[in-house]
């Protein structure tokens, strides 16, 4: 396990203890990163060997209407989602994404309503659980590079 490299480390230091550190952690075990947890940042991890992670980014981010997608994040605080009829994303299948808008959910969040930080919950979890099942076909399919491309060319459009 390694820890500590979630606390205000560049990525260019935590990739470097990564690089140096992974190598010697034995390969017939599993390898695990606390706190780290940005849907990059764990593709990063993924590529240099670690297999498991734990983070209260994907919950933290659900309640204060930050939600992840594959075309990047959307911050449903944002007056741009005030009419937005559309799910977080069009082709999720969470229970939230099936049932509610953006600007339903921006609603629940600016009356501090706690069911909006719920369905945010839902969907983020939804997400990563999604990410990680895509990761792990990429790594079976022996094409972790050419997802981890297209996956960086799709979040990089949206910032």
């Amino acid at each position: 396990a390694l820890g500590g490299l979630a606390g205000g480390e560049t990525l260019e230091e935590r990739l470097a203890v990564l690089d140096t550190t992974v190598p010697l952690m034995p390969a017939d075990k599993p390898r695990y990163l606390m706190g780290v947890g940005l849907p990059t940042d764990i593709l990063d991890a993924v590529e240099r060997g670690i297999d498991m992670f734990d983070c209260v980014i994907p919950t933290r981010h659900a309640r204060n209407a930050y939600l992840f997608t594959d075309a990047g994040p959307v911050k449903l605080r944002n007056a741009r989602f005030r009419d937005d009829t559309g799910p977080i994303q069009g082709d999720c299948e969470c229970y939230t994404c099936q049932h509610y808008s953006r600007a339903y959910l921006r609603h629940l969040d600016s009356l501090g309503e706690m069911l909006g930080a719920r369905l945010n919950t839902i969907h983020n979890l939804h997400y990563y659980l999604g990410l990680m099942a895509r990761i792990r076909a990429a790594i079976e399919a022996g094409d972790l590079s050419g997802f981890s491309r297209e996956f960086r060319a799709r979040q990089a459009q949206s910032g």
